[in-house]
Formats: C-alpha cells, structure tokens, sequence
C-alpha cells in the first residue's frame, strides 16, 4: 500500500501493512520513554540538555557514515549511525557541563555554545560528505527532520525495545530519581550517589535523544522530551500523575505523528509529532481543571464577586446572586454570608496590623488566613 491508498481510519487501527503499524508501535514506545525520562529532566532543569545533544549528534552521524564506508561497512546502517551520534551527543554534553564548571558562563549559555558550534560542524562535515567519491550524504539529511516511514520493520523494533529498555530503567530508578530532583541534599544524606544519578539521568536523557533521530530528527528532538511533561504539569500537582500522564501524552503523540506521516507521506514526521504534542500542550494549558486558562479564569472571575459580595454584605446591602450561594436570606446574612465577612475582616485587618504577613497567592479576602498570618496578627494584638 503507497500513502497515497492508506486512509487515516486504516493506519490508526493497524490496517495499514506490517510495516506502517510496526513503524507506528516503536514511535509510541519512543515517545512513552521521552516523555518519562523529560519528566525529570524538566524538574531538574536540564530541559535545553536535550537539544544540546540532539544538534551534538549531527557531527557523529556523519562520520559514523564516512567511517564505516571506509572500512567498507554499510554506511547507511541505522546502528553504525546511532552509534555515532551517541558518541559526540556524549561529548557535546561534556562539553557543556565542562564549560559551566571550568568558567563563569552560565548552564544555558554553554549549552547554547555548545549546541551551536556542534551543528555548525555537523552542517560542514554534510556538505563536505557530498564531495567524496562515493556520492552524496546517503540519506543523512533525514536524521535533521526526521522520517519513521523510512524505517524498516526490524530497526522500528529495536528502537521501540530500546525505547522500553529506557522506560524500565527509569522505573527502577523512580524513587532516587524524585528525590534528586526535588530535594538533592536529602538525597546525598540519604547515602544516594547524586553525582551518578544525575549521570545516569543524563544518560537517559542522551538515550532517548538519540532514539529519537530517525523518528523526530535532530532539530525537534527536544520537544519529544518536554512538551509531555509540561502538558502534564498542567494536569497534576504529584511526581507520580506528572510522570504517567507525561508517558501517555508522549506515547500518544509519538504515535498520531507518525500515523500522520503514514497517512501524508510527504509530512515530515518529526514536525507531524510535534504538532500533535503541542496540540495535547495547548488543550492542557486551556482547559486543565486546576491550572489551565479556563480554569483559572474563572476563578478569578468567580473571586471577584465573592469579593464584591463580602463587601456588600460587610456594608449590609444586598448583592445579586447572593442568596444563590447562601449568603444572604429574608433580607439576612445567612450563616455563610456572616463568615465570608469574617474572613475579609481579618484580611483587612491583617492589611492594617500586620502588612508584611499578608500571603501571597491567595484570593484576597475570599481564602482562609493560614494559621503563621494568623498567629502573627494575634502577636501583634498582644
């Protein structure tokens, strides 16, 4: 079956041919594995390592090619050219952490130095590629963009395994993991090896990274990485709902990209998953429950009447919708009502005994006064 005869209908239910629906398989467990291990990469605040790594891996790719065409290997192999690109990912990551800790430069401008002038490199060494006897760049180009539907069935295997491979050691290093993430000297009192687990986080991260070549390509790879995990933040407050919804939200994109490919065959692929995760980005940034633009509209929306109802109430005047929400009946404040002024009164009053005790992030005047404001309004009444 060309593309041009696959419909959507049949490449989501795998009906596609063996290859489209293998191809479809490994970019879900590629994009299940970023979106875990982009989890802690996020809250590390390594979220630009990633694009480090993926630019720092161009450089490897092509001399992966040239070498193996010299000892008279195929160049075009997906594991000689992966290989080479974790080689010089690896090193551009050196590269970056040895510039922060050698100089005054800060984290991002060393990666930044760092991803530059790897991919500056990289873009040399493929132009000079196209002058050697032995022809043109062989396909390498695809590694920039991306292309899933040039994978055979066997390579969209071993990248999904080792995709899973990835996710298996990320669940078994779970624990340690949140712990480094969120409190690192905790985690050195506890006897944790932060060094080697950061290390090994990283090694992750350079994993996933250069997984993702073929299937999203160099330029788009870090978003493979954190548009899960920031789409998930939106949905939850715990590690635990971050990092399953990150999985599913990479899973899910990695796979509706390359179905999408399937479907358009001249869609880039990387661009075609990135689409879809900035679409599931979009969705949760609007419509999260907690967090999202609706919601938190509406809060606000919703905090500024109760305010002006306090008040009204607080001044004895009715207010519309009041008795709706059983603040006020008969002409009365209603027991609600009478503790909604309560709490504004302490806010005022907290504003004028005990201005530097004022919480932040609160509803002003709407939330209860969490006990330390409390407490210090009241010595401040001694």
């Amino acid at each position: 079956m060309t593309g041009a005869e696959v419909g959507p209908v049949e490449v989501l239910t795998f009906r596609a041919g063996y290859n489209t629906g293998v191809v479809m398989a490994g970019a879900a467990a590629l994009g299940a594995a970023a979106g875990g291990v982009g989890t802690f990469l996020l809250l590390r605040a390594r979220a630009m390592a990633a694009d480090a790594v993926g630019h720092a891996t161009l450089p490897g790719i092509v001399l992966a090619f040239v070498a193996a065409g010299l000892l008279g290997a195929d160049g075009r192999s997906l594991p000689v050219l992966l290989a080479g690109a974790a080689a010089t990912g690896m090193l551009g990551m050196a590269a970056a952490e040895a510039l922060t800790r050698s100089t005054r430069l800060a984290p991002d401008a060393a990666i930044a130095i760092a991803l530059s002038v790897s991919y500056a490199i990289g873009i040399v060494l493929l132009s000079w590629v196209q002058t050697l006897p032995q022809g043109s760049q062989g396909g390498l180009e695809s590694f920039i963009l991306g292309q899933a539907a040039a994978l055979s069935a066997s390579e969209a295997v071993g990248l999904g395994v080792a995709a899973l491979v990835a996710l298996a050691v990320l669940l078994a290093l779970f624990r340690p993991f949140g712990l480094l993430c969120f409190d690192e000297d905790h985690a050195r009192a506890r006897g944790w090896p932060v060094a080697r687990l950061d290390a090994a986080l990283l090694a992750l991260g350079v994993l996933v990274t250069v997984l993702g070549l073929q299937t999203v390509g160099l330029v788009l790879v870090v978003a493979l990485l954190i548009l899960p995990a920031v789409a998930a933040r939106f949905w939850s407050e715990r590690l635990k709902g971050i990092f399953w919804l990150s999985i599913a939200f990479g899973a899910g994109g990695a796979f509706l990209g390359a179905a999408a490919s399937a479907v358009w065959p001249r869609a880039p692929t990387g661009a075609s998953i990135v689409l879809a995760l900035g679409a599931v980005f979009a969705a949760s940034l609007l419509a999260a429950p907690r967090r999202g633009i609706f919601a938190e509209a509406f809060r606000r929306g919703t905090a500024g009447w109760r305010l002006r109802a306090a008040r009204a109430l607080q001044a004895g005047r009715g207010y519309p919708g009041a008795a709706l929400v059983g603040w006020r009946r008969g002409g009365r404040p209603t027991a609600r009502g009478a503790a909604a002024v309560a709490r504004l009164e302490l806010w005022d009053r907290c504003l004028a005994e005990s201005p530097d005790a004022l919480p932040a992030g609160l509803a002003w005047g709407i939330d209860p006064l969490p006990p330390e404001a409390l407490a210090q309004l009241g010595r401040r009444n001694r």
